[in-house]
């Protein structure tokens, strides 16, 4: 997609070259942005009621928006204008009759999965990176849900959720990467699998059956369609699935995202208003976030620019990360390369991902020998090096593009 902008004149005018592609794409956005139009007109005198609907399920999050700005002064400041920073934390509430079948409900909730969404300025990339939630990080002293505060402690990260909800956790994260948070989403067992079931599934690629009697999944090897119940247990499943590692499952989570990302942007759900609004409908109803982000109109403006970025340029990948050297059980940062990763987000420079990157290794730098050796640079005018630019640091990861299949 990059590439368009090097075409020579009259390249936009070709019948049947990347001009039409482009030409067809903003049509295919448009139709896609009729038929959200088309799910409130179609519902006549009631439109705006339609909207106050979708609008009004998103829940919040004011008490977090509160404890955030007691400790402003203390949090990051934001270094590139435009780029957004979003945290995504799957909870594992117990709470309500469709969450307590998972578990009993103790009155507390972890984070089960965390991720910190980078979106680039020009939103020409958006990358992923999940946080352990067994890492273990310094929590801040945080509100707890019965208005007491919690002392400050070495813990596992997902305690930070378990003591003081999402504030807690962005405060932590916050003072992890020194990253600003601009935005956080929560969501919990129900809304995910109301999501993926609004989707009509989400497709992915197996390579060796399940038979997983605690994940409640019984599959076949290869091409799979998961509906919601089946997804749940699929990126939640640890122990009997992979090789049992938590970093094995957050990679499996980063898949299965990407899938999902493949399938909610394909035109047989945006440009279909019976199913985009079910889509629409799920999404809101199962998402509570910070209050900027809790209407359509503040999803909207995040996420408008979005609908371009190359499905090859939206990037998964784990923070560098081993075992903690006192408890195997629990992980650790791997420094400098996770500050390296830190510092890039910060200042919004790109990172690249690769699938053959070992586990907890070193990012691949500019100079080390991956596909093909960099070399010196070739001489420029009157003798000197010409300036060349260094790729990005390759961390292991994956992209939306990436069939699971191969």
């Amino acid at each position: 997609m990059g590439d368009t902008g090097r075409l020579g004149p009259g390249a936009g005018a070709s019948a049947s070259g990347p001009g039409l592609v482009r030409r067809r794409r903003r049509r295919w956005v448009r139709i896609g942005a009729f038929g959200v139009a088309g799910v409130v007109v179609a519902a006549g005198g009631a439109g705006w009621a339609v909207y106050a609907k979708l609008s009004g399920n998103i829940t919040p999050d004011e008490a977090a928006a509160a404890e955030l700005a007691r400790y402003e002064k203390e949090r990051p400041t934001a270094l590139v204008k435009d780029a957004r920073n979003i945290l995504l934390i799957g909870s594992d509430s117990r709470e309500g009759d469709d969450n307590a079948r998972y578990g009993r409900d103790s009155g507390t909730e972890r984070s089960d999965t965390t991720i910190l969404l980078h979106l680039s300025a020009g939103r020409s990339s958006a990358t992923a990176v999940s946080l352990p939630r067994d890492l273990m990080v310094d929590l801040p002293s945080c509100r707890r849900p019965d208005g007491s505060r919690s002392a400050p402690r070495f813990a596992a990260f997902n305690r930070a959720f378990e003591l003081g909800g999402s504030a807690c956790t962005i405060r932590t994260v916050e003072k992890l990467t020194d990253i600003r948070v601009d935005h956080h989403v929560v969501v919990d067992f129900h809304g995910f699998k109301e999501m993926v079931d609004a989707v009509d599934g989400v497709e992915v690629c197996l390579r060796e059956p399940i038979d997983d009697r605690a994940a409640k999944l019984r599959l076949p090897a290869g091409r799979v369609t998961l509906e919601g119940e089946q997804a749940l247990g699929y990126v939640r499943a640890r122990k009997t699935l992979g090789d049992g590692s938590d970093t094995e499952r957050m990679e499996r989570q980063q898949r299965f995202l990407g899938a999902l990302v493949n399938k909610v942007r394909s035109n047989d759900v945006l440009l279909n208003p019976a199913k985009l609004y079910p889509v629409l409908d799920a999404a809101t109803s199962s998402l509570t976030t910070d209050p900027d982000l809790a209407s359509l109109r503040g999803l909207y403006e995040l996420v408008r620019g979005l609908r371009d970025i190359p499905m090859e340029r939206v990037q998964f990948l784990t923070v560098p990360r081993e075992s903690y050297a006192y408890d195997a059980n629990r992980d650790q940062l791997v420094e400098p390369e996770a500050e390296r990763l830190f510092e890039r987000l910060r200042t919004d420079t790109p990172v690249a991902v690769a699938r053959d990157v070992p586990h907890g290794s070193a990012p691949l730098r500019p100079t080390d020998s991956h596909n093909g050796s960099y070399g010196d640079p070739h001489p420029g005018p009157f003798g000197k090096p010409a300036v060349t630019v260094s790729p990005p640091p390759t961390f292991r990861g994956n992209t939306a593009a990436e069939d699971t299949c191969e």
